[in-house]
């Protein structure tokens, strides 16, 4: 692809984000976000907003100074032309790290760590200006120590309690940004979509249709599972928790690219009620915001319709729990 406005050291979109990545956090050039992320960018996590690159460059030298050899792996950037000239990408990564001093995280463990990461980031005249971003916290935590909501309790507290702590990511405190896309109209972004949406729609014979018998399957809290089982498991455990509550579809990309199999990623919510008996435990009635990501590889072992062979999902445990403790007052 043909990238006006970037510096023409990067090849195509997904050199720029990988190559940008490592920049910034492997190599220690923290100071090319001021050149490679707007001064407005808004980053949207389930854990928070944070609006403009000031922010930002704290947040990494704070993450950093915690996780002093925190690399950053990257599996696959899913992206898609943008109606700015730009382009989306779905950045898929690994991150080792270990927790080698007291920070966000609590006092240091010393513990070796492994999670996922993916973001979507919006890119345009060389420079990152929207994000969405989310991290395997469970799988962080439990990592540390730490079960989720035991950790969204202690951060509530260490955040100076439930009036001054950050607030989670809601419809109410999202903040706009410049990206206007909804991804493309390729027909596995088309196949994800649907799967996902049949699913929640509570169809779950979805997933013997859509998936391989043997998929491989990556789930929130550095959870791996296998086959149609462990997809039902995880989506039913979803869906009981909230079985209310509005899904929707924001962005949806597909490719087929060269040396890659067909891949999809999608970027979906959750909003109502915690009112049933799932993977969140005793039935609350506290309204949560979840924000999801996944990704889907796609192939064919035996010739005919190719099905989801490997799944990555990603939501932050701990942002449903803090949001479901700063509403019950189980503190």
């Amino acid at each position: 692809m043909a990238m006006p406005g970037f510096d023409p050291k990067w090849r195509d979109p997904p050199d720029y984000i990988l190559g940008v990545t490592k920049e910034i956090w492997e190599d220690r050039g923290i100071s090319t976000l001021t050149g490679s992320y707007a001064d407005d960018i808004v980053v949207r996590s389930p854990a928070s907003v944070v609006i403009g690159n000031a922010n930002v460059i704290g947040a990494t030298m704070a993450t950093l100074a915690e996780f002093p050899d925190r690399q950053l792996l990257g599996e696959d950037v899913i992206w898609c032309e943008a109606p700015s000239g730009g382009f989306l990408s779905s950045h898929r990564l690994i991150s080792t790290a270990t927790h080698m001093r007291p920070g966000a995280y609590g006092p240091a463990t010393g513990k070796t760590l492994r999670y996922r990461i993916i973001a979507d980031c919006h890119a345009v005249d060389n420079q990152i200006n929207d994000e969405w971003l989310i991290r395997d916290q469970g799988a962080i935590v439990r990592q540390i120590g730490m079960e989720p909501k035991d950790f969204a309790r202690d951060m509530i507290h260490r955040e100076g309690g439930p009036e001054r702590c950050v607030q989670p990511l809601t419809p109410a405190n999202d903040a706009p940004g410049p990206y206007a896309g909804s991804g493309n109209d390729d027909e596995w972004g088309a196949r994800a979509a649907q799967t996902i949406s049949a699913i929640m729609d509570a169809d779950f014979t979805a997933i013997p249709r859509a998936y391989d018998r043997a998929a491989f399957l990556s789930y929130p809290g550095g959870e791996n599972a296998l086959s149609y089982h462990g997809a039902d498991q995880f989506w039913m455990g979803l869906r009981a928790s909230f079985p209310n509550a509005t899904f929707t579809i924001h962005h949806q990309i597909g490719r087929t690219d060269p040396d890659m199999p067909p891949r999809a990623s999608v970027r979906w919510s959750l909003f109502g009620k915690h009112d049933g008996w799932g993977r969140f435990g005793t039935p609350t009635g506290a309204e949560v915001y979840v924000l999801g990501l996944t990704h889907f590889e796609f192939g064919a072992v035996v010739t005919g319709e190719p099905r989801i062979r490997r799944e990555f999902t990603l939501f932050d445990e701990t942002a449903i729990w803090k949001q479901i403790l700063l509403q019950t007052g189980d503190l």
